[in-house]
C-alpha cells in the first residue's frame, strides 16, 4: 500500500467522524451483519498464512457501509465469509440475527436466496439474455415466475432508469447500464442485505458515482443494509460509515 493511499484514506475516514466508539459490539445480536472473532487461515506445506485476524464488526440495519483497503488486504475474503460463501477458520457470523456459521450448505443457499442480493464488479450478466430476462432469471430462482416475474422485472428496471433498455442484450449496454441491470437483479425479492464487491471497478468516475447514488437511494427506500467492498475513494461520500482493512486487520 502506498503512503499516499494510506494518507488519503485516513483523511477521508476522519472527515466522516467515524469514531471507534460507534463500533462497540453490543451484547445481543442487534446488527444486520455481525462478525465475532472471525479468522481465516490457509495452511500449506511451506507456510501458514493468516488472511483475517480476529475480526469484530457490527453493521446496523439500514446502514450503507464501505470497507476499504488495497488489493490483498483480505477485504474480499471477509465479504465472502460474511455472505456465507466461505467458512471461517474461527469465529461466528450473524446475518439478520441468524448465525450462518452453523448452517448447512443447503440452509445457507436458501438463506442467501431469500435475504441477500449480490453485485459484482464484472456485472455477471447472462450474455444471451436481455436486460429484463436477466432480472427475471433472478426472480425465477427465488420462486417468482411467469407474468408476475415479468411485471416485477419491468418495475425494477424502471426504478434504475432502464425502462427503454429492457430488450437490449448486455453487449448493447454501456458499463453503467450493465451495472444498473445488476442492481435491479440484486434487488429482486426485496433482500434485507446487499453485498457488493468492487461495484465501480469497471466504470469511469462519473458513471461509478451515479450508479452508487442510485444504489444508495433504492437501498434506503427499501430499508436494505448495504456492504460495499472497494478501493475506490470516489464513492466514500455515499456511505454512512467507512471501515478500513490492512493486512487482515480491520480498522475503524
Amino acid at each position: 500500500m502506498t503512503k499516499e493511499f494510506e494518507q488519503m484514506t485516513d483523511s477521508i475516514i476522519q472527515s466522516h467522524n467515524f469514531a471507534k466508539s460507534k463500533y462497540q459490539m453490543s451484547s445481543t445480536i442487534a446488527g444486520a451483519i455481525v462478525a465475532k472473532g472471525v479468522e481465516m487461515v490457509i495452511n500449506s506445506k511451506q507456510q501458514r498464512l493468516q488472511i483475517l485476524k480476529e475480526i469484530y464488526w457490527e453493521i446496523q440495519k439500514g446502514d450503507i457501509e464501505i470497507l476499504m483497503g488495497p488489493s490483498g488486504s483480505g477485504k474480499t475474503t471477509l465479504l465472502s465469509i460474511l455472505a456465507g460463501l466461505l467458512t471461517p477458520t474461527a469465529g461466528n457470523v450473524y446475518l439478520l440475527g441468524e448465525e450462518i456459521t452453523t448452517m448447512s450448505r443447503t440452509e445457507l443457499a436458501r438463506f442467501r436466496r431469500h435475504h441477500i442480493g449480490f453485485i459484482f464488479q464484472d456485472f455477471n450478466l447472462f450474455p444471451a439474455l436481455t436486460a429484463i430476462e436477466n432480472v427475471e432469471a433472478a426472480l425465477n430462482v427465488k420462486g417468482i415466475r411467469g407474468k408476475l416475474a415479468r411485471k416485477e422485472a419491468q418495475a425494477l428496471l424502471e426504478q434504475v432508469g432502464l425502462a427503454d433498455k429492457t430488450k437490449q442484450l448486455p453487449r448493447d449496454l454501456s458499463g453503467g447500464q450493465k451495472q444498473r441491470v445488476a442492481i435491479a437483479r440484486a434487488l429482486t425479492g426485496h433482500p434485507q442485505v446487499i453485498m457488493a464487491d468492487e461495484p465501480t471497478a469497471a466504470l469511469d468516475s462519473h458513471s461509478g458515482h451515479l450508479v452508487m447514488e442510485l444504489l444508495r437511494g433504492l437501498a434506503k427506500e427499501q430499508g436494505c443494509t448495504v456492504l460495499i467492498v472497494t478501493h475506490d475513494p470516489r464513492i466514500l461520500d455515499l456511505a454512512d460509515r467507512v471501515a478500513y482493512m490492512e493486512d487482515g486487520v480491520l480498522k475503524y
